[in-house]
């Protein structure tokens, strides 16, 4: 009775955390406001989602492939296909009850592939590791190739911190700046040890030590050259499904795939702290493309909501499709099974 209780929190916050995203990305629309969002959503270039879809498939194959191989060191060989619609029904599953997307997938493998769910689940914390990585970079890479632009956006309000009185670079204050940053790690580790035996530190503690595991993971991956090729293509792939999807509207055409990059960074943001990024991802988005002389109103906003859309699509389309396709590949693969073994059981009692 606990659990359930518990379970029923936990989505009722997570349906009221969505509900106050979608509140603040639309909260400052009126009535004129919500005929020009209407107008620019009306003259966007819907049949550019397709190709949009495409890339988020074979973003979610490549993520299939990369499941596989963290499971493949356990001594198990599931198929590629099974592993595909596992991954696309526990995305489906997530937009409507965040996280347990994650243990049907496990289940999923250890009902048609024979492995235990219980091992599966340490697979599951070692992609999470990668994709903290991935998204550190690709905020690292934005930093790179959008400096200007954040140097415009800063340089007013924490540009000063690093200038002398001179208007110029104060190492001083550069150095200060490393030094409080190497002090901050030294007191939360002590703190981590002091007082480890507290609870939320204990949680804390575990958080990293998953993380640090889950990176541990890839010395016993066989093919390691493939596994870092797959996380690359992944986030290819979302980068390239991002730029496409900016040619949907006119104002937004102009935007590079540099341009792109920091739309991924804070769209990933969005996707992280909302269930399935609703509302969260379009405000983000919105406020992000506002750096590129994109209006927010209602051009920013009618392209986070059309970008959010097409992840939606891709989740509620191939979920949909993998729930169907799922029990009748699985029947056909032991019906050619059975005929295969078969022949050998009579050649056996002959």
């Amino acid at each position: 009775m606990k659990k359930k209780m518990l379970a029923l929190v936990q989505y009722a916050f997570f349906a009221a955390l969505a509900a106050f995203f979608v509140w603040l990305s639309l909260k400052d629309m009126d009535s004129q406001k919500w005929a020009q969002l209407k107008d620019a959503l009306d003259r966007a270039n819907y049949w550019l989602l397709v190709p949009v879809l495409l890339l988020l498939l074979a973003s979610h194959w490549l993520r299939a492939l990369r499941w596989r191989q963290l499971i493949e060191p356990m001594g198990y060989e599931p198929s590629r296909i099974n592993c595909f619609l596992g991954v696309m029904i526990g995305y489906f599953v997530n937009l409507g009850a965040p996280r347990l997307g994650e243990v049907v997938k496990c289940t999923i493998l250890a009902r048609y592939e024979k492995v235990p769910a219980d091992k599966l689940v340490g697979t599951i914390v070692a992609e999470r590791a990668f994709d903290v990585v991935c998204l550190a970079v690709v905020f690292g890479l934005t930093f790179l190739f959008q400096f200007n632009v954040i140097h415009s956006l800063t340089s007013g309000k924490t540009g000063a911190l690093f200038q002398g009185v001179n208007g110029k670079v104060s190492y001083g204050k550069i150095g200060l700046f490393v030094a409080a940053l190497v002090l901050f790690f030294f007191i939360a580790r002590w703190i981590l040890s002091r007082w480890g035996h507290i609870n939320i530190i204990i949680k804390i503690k575990a958080v990293f030590v998953n993380i640090w595991h889950g990176l541990t993971t890839v010395r016993s991956i066989k093919n390691k050259t493939l596994f870092f090729f797959n996380s690359v293509g992944i986030w290819c792939l979302y980068l390239l499904s991002t730029w496409f999807g900016f040619f949907a509207i006119n104002a937004t055409r102009h935007l590079s795939i540099t341009d792109a990059l920091s739309v991924l960074a804070m769209g990933s943001v969005g996707m992280i702290v909302s269930p399935g990024g609703i509302g969260a991802y379009a405000l983000l988005v919105q406020k992000t493309v506002a750096f590129y002389d994109v209006p927010p109103l209602p051009y920013g906003l009618a392209l986070g909501w059309l970008l959010w859309f097409g992840q939606f699509l891709s989740f509620i389309l191939f979920g949909t499709v993998s729930f169907i396709l799922l029990p009748r590949i699985n029947k056909k693969r032991i019906v050619i099974a059975t005929d295969e073994i078969t022949p050998d059981h009579h050649s056996k009692n002959l």
